[in-house]
């Protein structure tokens, strides 16, 4: 298998687990009394192993922001990068249909399949985009110092999940904590329910992109 095929099948298998996981953990939330500790430890835990499995053969990025942050910082050329964003839509679709699968129907009937949404998002939907940019501006920040400059040596994939856990634990009951476009969209295609998809998209595109650019262009060493 070319290298190229082995990129864009690491990066559609990582999204698609991402996204099974962490939104089966917030179907479990709900039904648990909506703690935040079981989505943060999901999300986290998770998106630490995938690191460590596919890093090496795509970068581990599974979220489109990052795949742009990059994109803005030189560290991917277009082409490639836009492939990386359709693996990583169609693993998010996968994966939020495979959550309507294994669930019992009757477990959606008080929520949202596992959408990464919360108490901003319905009336203060522009707050909520706030927040989520600024969130996913910290964790581009964080993959850049770690990974990309390669201050994290080995434990770079356990700060990036970590991170993504801090920030969901922050803002998991205010806006979800999504910090990805594919993971927004993924469970809102499952629910149809759109109406908070394009702030969002708007808040993580533009959080990735401004970490990418400040990172790369002030906070590197030469």
């Amino acid at each position: 298998m070319e290298q190229s095929t082995k990129q864009l099948l690491a990066e559609f298998l990582g999204t698609l687990i991402l996204i099974l996981i962490g939104g089966l953990a917030v179907v479990v939330t709900v039904l648990d009394g909506n703690n935040v500790v079981i989505p943060a430890l999901a999300h986290g835990l998770i998106l630490v192993s995938l690191i460590y499995t596919f890093g090496h053969i795509s970068g581990g990025h599974f979220n489109p922001a990052v795949t742009v942050g990059f994109l803005v910082a030189g560290e991917i050329e277009v082409p490639r990068a836009g492939l990386y964003i359709v693996a990583q839509f169609i693993g998010a679709i996968v994966g939020a249909i495979l959550i309507t699968l294994v669930a019992p129907s009757s477990v959606f009937s008080n929520y949202n399949y596992g959408q990464a949404i919360g108490n901003l998002t319905s009336n203060h939907v522009w707050s909520a985009a706030l927040l989520e940019g600024i969130l996913t501006f910290i964790l581009v920040g964080v993959i850049f110092q770690s990974a990309v400059f390669g201050k994290g040596g080995n434990f770079a994939g356990l700060a990036i999940g970590l991170t993504l856990a801090a920030a969901i634990f922050a803002g998991g009951n205010l806006t979800g904590a999504s910090l990805n476009p594919a993971r927004t969209l993924g469970p809102a295609l499952t629910a149809g329910d759109f109406s908070y998809v394009i702030p969002y998209f708007i808040g993580q595109f533009a959080g990735g992109a401004l970490g990418a650019f400040l990172h790369v262009n002030f906070l590197k060493e030469s």
